[in-house]
């Protein structure tokens, strides 16, 4: 089941192509295999294989509550991924900073219940990678078109630092830029594919990440576009 795609993030122009040497490598790592990236950084290769092809479906209800957004910097920029969220709060951005509110404020009611089973999904992966007890109470749900880029960024918003940042990839390969403590630090070009699990925290919770421009192709499971969940513990 393809998951519904905002129209105008489709038929986004094309402003790169991520590498397909990039990508090629990832598809020769072995699957269900821990890659680590840092001390307290990994990716679980596959990790999420078993639920990714029905995590799509699971997002239906949650996206026709509170439907993909673009949403704008506190500079006025509006950004080139479409957002949405589900849990106890919400990331959001606009004129005046980048905050979790309760409240989608599009709708004005409270965010979609974060799935059981992508919940369940998240914890299993924190503690895979060596961080028993976590409870996310945030996911962002964010929709990369072909061409559609995050530059490097930091997850700093979030009131407790102890707790890590578990990232699931699904759809499209994508190329995950991870670097250090520092804007200036090197960055590794990470190959994602369809069920491949991120997570960080610790000494790298504040590490600069972001995603090189998505290439242009068609998943069965997400259509012509990548999906990225983000589970934090923002409370």
């Amino acid at each position: 089941m393809a998951l519904s795609v905002p129209p105008r993030t489709v038929r986004a122009q094309r402003t790169g192509r991520a590498s397909r040497p990039d990508l090629d490598t990832a598809v020769l790592l072995p699957r269900a295999a821990a890659q680590r990236l840092a001390e307290a950084a990994v990716v679980l290769r596959g990790f999420a294989a078993c639920e990714a092809d029905a995590s799509p479906a699971l997002l239906q209800p949650v996206l026709a509550a509170a439907p993909w957004r673009h949403m704008m910097t506190p500079g006025g920029q509006r950004m080139s991924v479409a957002m949405s969220n589900c849990g106890q709060v919400g990331w959001i951005s606009d004129r005046h900073g980048y905050r979790y509110e309760p409240l989608d404020p599009l709708s004005g009611l409270p965010w979609p219940p974060m799935p059981a089973p992508l919940r369940a999904l998240a914890q299993a992966a924190a503690a895979a990678a060596g961080f028993a007890g976590f409870e996310p109470d945030a996911c962002l749900i964010n929709c990369y078109a072909p061409g559609t880029r995050l530059t490097l960024h930091q997850d700093r918003d979030e009131r407790d630092m102890a707790a890590p940042v578990v990232s699931v990839s699904l759809g499209l390969p994508a190329i995950f830029l991870f670097g250090g403590l520092r804007r200036r630090d090197p960055v590794q070009r990470v190959p994602l594919l369809h069920g491949d699990v991120v997570v960080w925290g610790g000494p790298q919770r504040l590490a600069f990440h972001g995603i090189a421009a998505l290439a242009d192709a068609q998943h069965p499971a997400t259509g012509r576009c990548r999906i990225n969940l983000t589970f934090r513990q923002a409370l």
